[in-house]
């Protein structure tokens, strides 16, 4: 194996637990843990902070990498899933690794997956990858994104300096019995001694869960740190942000949506504690004044307007309702291009997302197992009073989007990170 598709088709032929629908069970760290003892523990080269969360762990740890490496630092990020390129997942200063790294590093790696007594999965071998390419790339911190939940994800074989954790919804649960205290408890997992917890979730019915952790020091949002400001300005956001070492007044914010300030206040908090010292304004601003969160309500086009988003469970998909009404709110028309994957009802993400009469929508099928059929899509679009058409695949329903849109319209990609990522590869 010494070539790039060589190494896919090796990660492809392990387990992947990604493309599977639902929860989880029968999770462990002892394959990932003899990865590492078998690699020389790359995991132990470099200081790091952890990242999960329901919603905007993706954009907050984007957000923290970019203020590490506004103060100077080199910055390994490792993120899941991507929308073009597997690369995407390993960055370091904001650029993903060479296809060459990749799959040099995968190569070396499958020669050490031989010798465990385990069987590994493919998010496991990418993980593995990834801390032992910023070990030989010599990151100083690596901000790193949970798998699934976090207690048993193959990222938590580090001992993070922070761990970041931004909120408790619909992730990976069969919605049985108290199921927030259960995915609370499976995320408090990555708290570790000596730690800093920086909390953004804030439900009082699950504090205790996560204060029941052998953190050094718990910072909570709303009462360590909070937005105190939140408006939309053009291109983004303008904010005021307190936090337990400073007040960082009129920040530009430069993505959409009010979530996203929000994620900056935990961003900032969680990258603050990892200094131990507020930041410089001026580096506050070059970080999230020139933020880019590929498939995160991000626009692509313009005349008409396209924004892209994968809204990928009802949290999301109502928080890209909002945006759109408010950021978006004065477009004409309104054209989606809507891609679902099995389990997910068409119709409860058209309710989620607030589509109705008066909205254009075109269904249609993506390159995944579990894509819904475009007709269904289009038969509960057609319930709420929508007009509504099949497309054959997601470039011919962005033409037909265009038509329908016009000039002064807005098109919107969303359903599934598998739409957003096609479309992009399209416009971008």
């Amino acid at each position: 194996m010494t070539s790039f598709s060589e190494a896919l088709r090796y990660l492809d032929q392990h387990i992947n637990l990604e493309a599977r629908a639902g929860y989880f069970e029968d999770l462990s760290l002892n394959s990932m843990t003899a990865l590492m003892e078998l690699s020389g523990d790359p995991h132990k080269a470099f200081r790091s902070i952890h990242i999960t969360g329901t919603n905007g762990k993706g954009s907050t740890a984007t957000m923290i990498a970019r203020l590490l490496q506004a103060q100077g630092l080199r910055v390994g990020r490792y993120s899941s899933p991507h929308l073009s390129s597997i690369t995407e997942r390993i960055e370091i200063d904001g650029e993903p690794v060479s296809r060459e790294v990749f799959a040099d590093e995968v190569h070396a790696l499958a020669a050490v997956a031989e010798l465990t007594d385990y069987p590994v999965s493919y998010f496991e071998l990418l993980t593995a990858t990834a801390y032992r390419i910023f070990a030989a790339e010599a990151v100083e911190v690596a901000v790193v994104e949970v798998g699934v939940l976090g207690r048993f994800d193959a990222t938590n074989v580090i001992d993070a300096d922070v761990a970041v954790i931004t909120n408790i919804g619909h992730d990976h649960t069969d919605g049985k019995g108290d199921w927030r205290r259960n995915v609370a408890g499976e995320k408090a997992g990555i708290i570790k001694p000596n730690s800093t917890l920086v909390l953004g979730e804030t439900d009082p019915e699950l504090r205790d869960i996560f204060e029941g952790e052998d953190a050094a020091s718990v910072l909570l949002a709303s009462d360590h740190f909070e937005l105190q400001s939140d408006q939309p300005a053009v291109g983004g956001r303008l904010v005021d942000i307190r936090t337990a070492r400073g007040l960082y007044e009129d920040v530009f914010v430069s993505v959409h949506g009010a979530h996203q300030s929000i994620n900056a206040s935990i961003a900032l908090a969680a990258t603050e504690e990892f200094f131990e010292a507020a930041l410089p304004d001026d580096v506050v601003a070059e970080a999230f004044g020139e933020l880019v969160l590929p498939g995160r309500i991000e626009v692509v086009g313009k005349e008409p307007a396209i924004v892209i988003d994968g809204a990928h469970n009802p949290e999301a998909a109502q928080a890209l309702s909002l945006t759109l009404a408010t950021a978006f709110g004065g477009a004409p028309r309104r054209v989606f291009v809507l891609a679902t994957l099995e389990p997910r009802e068409p119709a409860d993400f058209i309710g989620e997302v607030g589509i109705g009469a008066g909205d254009f929508v075109v269904g249609t099928p993506v390159t995944s197992p579990r894509s819904v059929a475009p007709e269904r899509i289009v038969a509960a679009a057609e319930v709420v009073g929508a007009t509504a058409e099949s497309a054959s695949d997601v470039e011919d329903a962005l033409e037909r989007a265009r038509v329908l849109a016009g000039d002064d319209g807005l098109i919107v990609v969303t359903g599934s990170l598998y739409a957003v990522g096609e479309a992009r590869d399209l416009l971008v």
